[in-house]
């Protein structure tokens, strides 16, 4: 290895290391109080079509996240609070109520139960074949997941 490329190889790793130890990283928020149970899933030309019962504890929360998929639900029971990034409602859905959700990192939020009894909805995610359901994602600095 001739001495600037030695140099290169180790200013990099130099670099990496100090840029691993920072500081703190924003961590995912997780749910809590969630259960989900797959209805159908389905693989056509590339896409994946996923359908979900979801339900949600009083009190619980999906975390901040978003989907690189569409996404699209119909809340069958409770009352689902919907909140975007920029911490303030974008939306509380009772029962009967559909709901969409854009797609991409630009659209983070989080879905809550606020009310005494579970929350139950019907999602259909229609997304690319092998990407995760959602994308976890810190909170935004709203201090509520």
């Amino acid at each position: 290895m001739t001495p600037p490329r030695r140099s290169l190889v180790l200013l990099t790793v130099a670099a990496s290391a100090l840029l691993g130890h920072a500081g703190p990283t924003a961590s995912a928020t997780p749910g809590t109080g969630v259960e989900a149970r797959t209805l159908s899933e389905a693989t056509v030309d590339g896409v994946d079509y996923i359908t979900r019962e979801i339900t949600i504890a009083p009190g619980g929360s999906t975390g901040w996240h978003y989907h690189d998929g569409q996404v699209y639900g119909l809340i069958r029971g409770g009352t689902l609070s919907h909140d975007a990034a920029a911490c303030v409602s974008d939306g509380v859905y009772p029962a009967g109520a559909p709901i969409t959700e854009a797609s991409g990192p630009g659209h983070v939020h989080v879905g809550r139960n606020l009310g005494p009894a579970p929350l139950v909805m019907w999602v259909l995610y229609i997304k690319p074949a092998g990407t995760p359901l959602s994308v976890d994602a810190p909170d935004p600095g709203c201090g509520f997941a």
